[in-house]
């Protein structure tokens, strides 16, 4: 009885820890794939589409994209 908890709860220990660390590699490399978008980003962007984006515009389009993530 008392060893089936605690295979129980040394099994949850572990399940967790492992979860854990496998949870905290692929957000990571999902950061290093995919960076969050920063201002160079938005000014190369913008002067893709054959604008001269100001400071003003940059932080505006910053603003909206915290706003939605």
């Amino acid at each position: 009885m008392w060893m089936d908890i605690l295979y129980l709860t040394i099994g949850l220990i572990v399940g967790l820890l492992a979860g854990f660390f496998i949870t905290r590699r692929v957000f990571q490399k999902q950061l290093k794939d995919n960076p969050p978008i920063n201002e160079e980003m938005i000014k190369t962007l913008m002067r893709g589409m054959g604008r001269n984006p100001s400071q003003k515009q940059v932080n505006q389009l910053m603003k909206q994209m915290q706003k939605y993530q």
